[in-house]
């Protein structure tokens, strides 16, 4: 019978040394799965984040004045989601005190223009769809209005100044915006707004529709 042999020092050191890179390696490896177990979930949050967000959805807030900057901040995200998703529903909500009539009805034309070719326009409001946001709001197939929310309805605003002529000019221009307002909202409205209704309660005053009067008179379509 052998007798069993007593390692060396240095085979001792050597089998130490190996069992040492051995749990070195399994840390290692340990580690490099915990991170990559974290990138995973980290990559899960942000693609939910993502899909969860209002660009992903095409939802676009509209918050703010109506000015050339504005509409053309929305024009082009809705040109993006349009090429890249053509037909998809698109949301627009207003948080916003109006402003100018003409950079107005080129989000107005541009947006009848995307239903046209097949997207499902929603206009919603949040706050307040004051004056030429107001009339926004009328562009979409499907309006709402969020329950502690107003719709304001006035007449066109400019600052008129200089020759008579030129006084008279802009009240020609002027009586046509209004008039276009009106056939907006009268047509929007289903026959529940009439072209009377709209110059008697405007004229002279600012004419606020709370949620349920705006549902009322066909200026929304859903109180949220």
């Amino acid at each position: 019978m052998s007798e069993e042999r007593t390692p060396t020092p240095a085979e001792e050191a050597r089998t130490e040394a190996e069992a040492r890179k051995a749990a070195a390696e399994a840390r290692k490896a340990d580690a490099e799965a915990r991170k990559a177990e974290i990138e995973a979930e980290k990559a899960e949050r942000e693609a939910a984040q993502a899909a969860a967000g209002d660009s992903r959805n095409h939802v676009y807030r509209f918050i703010g004045p109506v000015t050339g900057s504005s509409v053309a901040a929305c024009v082009s995200k809705l040109t993006e989601w349009s090429r890249l998703d053509p037909g998809c529903d698109i949301e627009i909500v207003f948080s916003s005190p109006g402003g100018s009539i003409f950079d107005g009805f080129i989000l107005y034309d541009f947006v009848r223009g995307l239903a046209a070719k097949g997207h499902r326009i929603t206009t919603g409001t949040l706050g307040m769809a004051a004056s030429m946001a107001g009339v926004l709001l009328q562009m979409g197939d499907h309006r709402w209005v969020g329950n502690q929310a107003m719709v304001l309805i006035h007449r066109a605003a400019f600052g008129i100044a200089g020759k008579s002529y030129e006084v008279e000019d802009e009240i020609v221009l002027v009586k046509r915006l209004e008039k276009r307002i009106i056939n907006i909202y009268v047509e929007r409205s289903g026959g529940k707004l009439t072209a009377a209704k709209i110059k008697r309660n405007w004229d002279r005053k600012d004419w606020w529709l709370e949620a349920e009067e705006a549902l009322e008179l066909g200026v929304v379509d859903e109180i949220r």
